[in-house]
């Protein structure tokens, strides 16, 4: 069974910065993208940046020059995140989408922006 696993979320001041890091695990598998997506307090799960084998990748246009989504290997994914807004408290999804279709979601970690 294949799992993703987030780290590095936590209480942030305005303009500061974060790192949130995903490992994928388990047997014979590899991701053809990663992403992460995040789900603000009353709202919708929302695209913030994926990744795609061979290196596209896409931002919202809410966090583009501020965030920065990276891959060491295969099967982690890394979002730098630059001058955060309290607007962007949120639980952050890393997602997997493996190459026979299936995706995959991590468990979630919380990130408030407040002074």
């Amino acid at each position: 069974q294949v799992q993703l696993r987030e780290s590095g979320g936590g209480l942030v001041q305005p303009g500061g910065s974060l790192r949130l890091s995903c490992v994928g695990s388990g047997n014979g598998f590899s991701f053809r993208a990663m992403g992460w997506y995040r789900q603000p307090p009353g709202k919708e799960r929302e695209l913030v940046a994926i990744r795609i084998a061979g290196g596209t990748t896409n931002y919202a246009n809410s966090v583009k020059g501020r965030f920065t989504i990276s891959k060491d290997n295969a099967n982690t994914v890394d979002l730098q995140m630059n001058s955060l807004k309290p607007e962007e408290t949120a639980v952050y999804y890393c997602n997997g989408l493996l190459w026979g279709g299936n995706a995959v979601w991590g468990q979630g970690t919380q990130v408030t922006v407040s002074s």
